[in-house]
């Protein structure tokens, strides 16, 4: 007998949406959390945007979980309560050269299952946004935010709900593999705090930590972790915007992008730092980069009227230079191991994801 049937490290959005999941479908589940807040790293540390799902390759973990997770995740918030806004996104070429680009962007989308994409004149765009400088727009009317607080609150709920639990200021420290079956937990770090704990299945969803938990397991492969720096700056004062405006994306990533939250506060950002460890600090003087990438959009942004916010870490497993990795949620096919789920790399659009990786869980465990 094991102590627990399902056990799920990792109390983010991605963990608690799986153990949700697993807990509708019948089954005792236990989320072990090392904070003593759920959702306290990646989860918490993002600009909160419900993604459409436009730029993923086709046919990408990504880009189906992105658009299928998206419908969900408005379905949710409106019968929970949670409070979002379909608020919208413009994305903008500052350039005819950028201009031809859009129609490039749309059919990826189109190609993704995102079909409202409307292509905008800079005058059309003008017209919603007066303060925009472009040439052209792609509209993409699906695009939202979210309190992913209040999100993973009421996913929390639902678990609760069903019979699971969360336990918080708990962290696993090693995991192995039962000769009969299941896995064994050691959890606490200081000796006279340890014990163990047993479960028939296991899911991986620790976000940063998830290669180094599951490379304890024999069989499994898990892919080398980097680590990638967001950094946001807020803008003192209302900007003078009601939908979310994003650059044609570049090389290497989407561009210094306006979001707005709830309360259409304006914030730019993330930029991408890549880093060895965990510090949140935000260095202002990285805030003077983004003046001129923001001005090739809103001329009229004022000299030092952006003030260094905060920061997240993306958990990659790409490296600098490298063509950005897809999720991985390896299951039994992919690590060849009875009652395991590992979930690797599971950045943005992880939070617009979350209840269509969910799915794909239970499906892996089954």
């Amino acid at each position: 007998m094991h102590d627990i049937e399902t056990m799920v490290i990792g109390a983010g959005v991605v963990g608690l949406a799986a153990a949700r999941a697993l807990a509708l479908s019948g089954r005792e589940v236990m989320v072990l959390e090392r904070h003593d807040l759920i959702g306290s790293e990646t989860s918490a540390r993002n600009s909160e945007v419900i993604h459409a799902g436009i730029y993923y390759p086709k046919e990408s973990l990504k880009a189906r979980l992105c658009v299928a997770g998206k419908a969900q995740l408005y379905d949710f918030c409106a019968a929970n309560g949670v409070p979002h806004e379909r608020i919208g996104k413009l994305i903008v070429a500052s350039t005819e050269a950028q201009v031809r680009e859009l129609e490039g962007i749309r059919a990826k989308a189109e190609a993704n299952g995102v079909g409202d994409l409307r292509f905008l004149t800079g005058v059309e765009a003008q017209g919603l946004e007066p303060a925009l400088a472009c040439k052209g727009a792609l509209l993409s009317p699906s695009t939202g935010i979210i309190d992913s607080h209040g999100f993973m609150l009421a996913l929390q709920g639902e678990l609760e709900a069903n019979g699971g639990q969360v336990v918080l200021n708990t962290d696993v420290t090693c995991v192995s593999a039962l000769s009969d079956g299941g896995y064994c937990l050691n959890v606490g770090s200081e000796a006279e705090d340890r014990y163990a704990i047993t479960c028939r299945e296991l899911i991986i969803s620790a976000g940063h930590g998830a290669p180094g938990l599951s490379a304890m397991l024999p069989g499994t492969t898990p892919p080398k972790a980097y680590l990638a720096k967001g950094n946001y700056f807020k803008l003192t004062g209302k900007a003078p915007f009601s939908q979310l405006i994003y650059p044609v994306p570049e090389p290497g990533g989407l561009g210094v992008h306006l979001t707005l939250d709830l309360q259409h506060q304006a914030r730019f950002g993330p930029d991408v730092e890549w880093v060895e460890g965990f510090d949140y600090r935000v260095d202002p003087a990285r805030g003077e980069a983004f003046y001129a990438a923001i001005r090739s959009y809103w001329p009229g942004l004022e000299d030092g009227s952006l003030v260094a916010d905060y920061s997240g870490i993306r958990p990659k497993i790409s490296a600098q230079g490298e063509v950005a990795a897809d999720f991985h949620i390896d299951g039994r096919s992919e690590h060849g191991r009875e009652g395991l789920v590992a979930l690797y790399g599971i950045e943005s659009p992880g939070l617009t994801a979350s209840l269509a990786i969910a799915e794909d869980v239970v499906k892996k465990m089954q």
